[in-house]
This record gives structure tokens, C-alpha cells and sequence, in this order.
């Protein structure tokens, strides 16, 4: 277990489509938000890990994205480190502040993660994501990540585990949340029946189960138990495990449910323990999948967890009430920021009209890229809520 790392604050811009806002205006709000809301000043910043994926490719800047964001917030003379983990940047950029804080390298530190993917030329971010896979293999195949979820859902639609009308209730309950969430790209609920009925993007995905193109930013502060005087009194949430690992696994498990492992090992804590959870469901019925790779349920039931209501609202695991990243939106090197930041307000007991009754135990995680016929890269944090 991790001790005396807190997450002191969290901020975000809204998630959308904003072609008037550079990178600099998207993250410099998530960074102002974080350091209000934490109640530090800039003075206070010890180290910045910035998360971005994409910038070099749709708009040009590379190299120094980070140091871009926070000279813009007069954030200046701290390390700046840039970080690039595909689909996982901001929950990697999150590991690696957890880290310097447990380390005694810093005291308190600004994560954000912030991305730009929506241009004139929707070809810029198509092509960019595409180039999250071993292009030496998949050079040619025309094989991009909705492809890669369809595949893998009808491989469960084909052995019985699941249904088109599971795929479609997992949609309903992603744009539900999304409705409810003012910082959610898609704000709006849908049907069983309109979600079947949309246009098929890769079968057996259709347009309301895929995420979407999105501009937008996450900042957390993450500090050392005790750094800042003056909160006394309000909910700490402490992280109980940061783990971390690549793809390629040897004994047939995922890596999701490798890192899962490792997560539930260093927190103390099982998946029976974990009372709301932010999986990464770039296509809406994706989350099915992880409640078994996450140990919710065992193998094949997924669908059951989902029927039975344990995964919806007033469940025993709710899932994603922040909408996901079909709903919420999937900006990508913000993705595993935002998760971050609405668990925090979910163990304060701030998340408004999605608030989890009596949540104390969440999970966060946050998968990218793919090579070897899996997530290239899986993050897994379980954070605590206590008084």
C-alpha cells in the first residue's frame, strides 16, 4: 500500500468539440480549477507531469507540449515532464506524481493531461490514433480501434455470452450518466431501441456506443498527506495502489486483469471491496468486458452484472457514472486525468446529481494502444476516501 500520497484537488474543461480553444486555453482552465479547488497556489508546485498523445500529429507541437500549457498559467522554473502513453498518458502521468510524491522527491505536484483532437481535417485524428497500434504489423490493414472492440465483441456476441441487447442497455446506461454530467461531451439520454436502430460504424457497434472526436483537459494536484495546512476537516483521498503494466502476458490473462491483480495486491483491498468504478469503455459495451477483467464477476458474466442492475446506479460496483468515454468523451491524454478527478469528487461526496451513495473504495482504469492482440499498456489506481 502507498502511504501518505493524497489527491488534494481536481479540475476540468468541459469535453467537446472546441475549435476556437487552443491546447493552452483547454488546459490552463483544468490547471486553474485543480489549483482552486486543492487550495494551493502556484508558489506551492513542486513538479508538473504533463500528459498529451496526439498534439505532434494534429496540431504540430511537440516536444515541449507541457511547458506550453503551464507558461500560459505562469507556472514557471519547476521540471516539467512530458508524458506519452497512448490512450493511458494521464493515468500514466498520474503514476509517475504518485511516485515522485511516495519518493520524497516532491511535495505537491500538478498533473494534467490535456488533448486537441478536433481539426478541419478529420483524417489528422483518425491518422493519429491509428498510429497507437505496431504499425510494422498493422501497416495496410485499414485497422483502427472501434475494428478492434468490434472484434472482440463479436466473438462474445457469437459464443452466447453476449447479446445485441446488452450492448445496447451498457449504451443506455453510458448516455445516462453522460446526461447528468456537466462536463460530458454527449449530454443527452438515448433508447435501446435508437442505439440498435443507429448507423453501424464497425458491426456490431453503432454510432451511440463509439466515443467521439474530443478537444479537453483534466488537472489533479497530488501531494504529500499533510503538505498543505488549512484542510483539516474535509475528505481525504488517499491512493492505495498505482500499478502499471505492458501487454504480452504469458499465462493467457489479460493485462488488464494482470494489473488488476497487482492493484487489488498493493491496495489491500478486492474487486468485492471497490464500491464505483471510471473504466476506459472507448466503445460504450467495452465496460462489460472489464467487469470480468477487473474480478467484479467471474468470466462470461458480465452481461449478469449489467441485467442485474449491480453496475448501474444504486448498485453494488456502480460503473462510469461519469459517463465513460463514450459519453463523457475521450480526448485522449486527458482520459485517465478525468477518471482521476471524478473519483476524487465521488469520494468527497461533490459529484452532484451522479453522486455514488457512501462511496469510500474506487478504482480508476485506463488502457492504451494495442500490440500482441492486446492493450499495449493498462493503469490501475484505487483511491480511498476517509475523513
Amino acid at each position: 500500500m502507498i502511504d501518505d500520497v493524497e489527491v488534494l484537488g481536481a479540475g476540468m474543461h468541459e469535453f467537446g468539440r472546441f475549435p476556437d480553444r487552443s491546447l493552452k486555453d483547454l488546459g490552463g482552465v483544468a490547471v486553474r480549477r485543480a489549483l482552486d479547488d486543492a487550495g494551493v497556489g502556484l508558489g506551492d508546485i513542486d513538479a508538473v507531469y504533463s500528459a498529451n498523445s496526439l498534439a505532434g500529429l494534429i496540431t504540430g507541437q511537440e516536444q515541449i507540449r507541457g511547458q506550453t500549457v503551464v507558461r500560459d498559467v505562469g507556472l514557471e522554473g519547476v521540471p516539467v515532464v512530458n508524458v506519452e502513453n497512448a490512450c493511458a498518458s494521464g493515468s500514466t502521468a498520474f503514476r509517475e506524481a504518485v511516485m515522485a510524491v511516495a519518493a520524497g522527491f516532491a511535495r505537491v505536484v500538478l498533473v494534467v493531461g490535456h488533448e486537441k483532437m478536433y481539426h478541419a481535417d478529420r483524417t489528422r485524428a483518425l491518422e493519429a490514433l491509428r498510429s497507437a497500434s505496431d504499425l510494422e504489423v498493422t501497416a495496410g490493414l485499414g485497422l483502427q480501434f472501434t475494428a478492434v472492440y468490434a472484434m472482440r465483441l463479436r466473438a462474445r456476441l457469437d459464443d452466447g455470452s453476449l447479446t445485441l441487447d446488452d450492448l445496447a442497455a451498457a449504451t443506455v446506461k453510458s448516455h445516462a450518466a453522460g446526461a447528468r454530467n456537466p462536463y460530458a461531451q454527449h449530454r443527452k439520454e438515448v433508447t435501446a431501441d435508437e442505439v440498435l436502430a443507429s448507423r453501424m460504424i464497425a458491426d456490431p457497434l453503432t454510432l451511440p456506443m463509439c466515443s467521439s472526436i474530443s478537444d479537453g483537459a483534466a488537472a489533479v494536484i497530488v501531494a504529500r498527506r499533510g503538505a498543505v495546512p488549512g484542510l483539516q476537516g474535509r475528505t481525504s483521498v488517499r491512493v492505495r495502489a498505482s500499478a502499471l503494466r505492458t501487454s504480452k502476458q504469458t499465462d493467457g490473462r489479460s493485462v488488464a486483469s494482470r494489473t488488476a491483480a497487482d492493484a487489488y495486491d498493493q491496495s489491500g483491498v478486492g474487486p468485492e471491496d471497490v464500491d464505483v468504478l471510471e473504466v476506459h469503455d472507448a466503445m460504450a459495451p467495452g465496460e462489460l468486458l472489464y467487469y470480468e477483467h477487473l474480478g467484479l464477476c467471474p468470466e462470461g458474466e458480465g452481461a449478469r452484472l449489467l441485467r442485474d442492475g449491480v453496475t448501474g446506479p444504486g448498485g453494488a460496483h456502480e460503473v462510469n457514472p461519469s459517463g465513460g468515454l463514450s459519453s463523457r468523451g475521450h480526448p485522449v491524454g486527458a482520459t485517465g486525468v478525468a477518471q482521476i478527478a471524478e473519483l476524487t469528487w465521488q469520494l468527497r461526496g461533490q459529484a452532484e446529481q451522479r453522486q455514488v451513495d457512501g462511496a469510500r473504495i474506487a478504482l480508476a482504469q485506463n488502457s492504451g494502444g494495442w500490440a500482441d492482440g492486446d492493450s499495449a499498456v493498462c493503469a490501475i489506481h484505487v483511491l480511498e476516501g476517509a475523513r
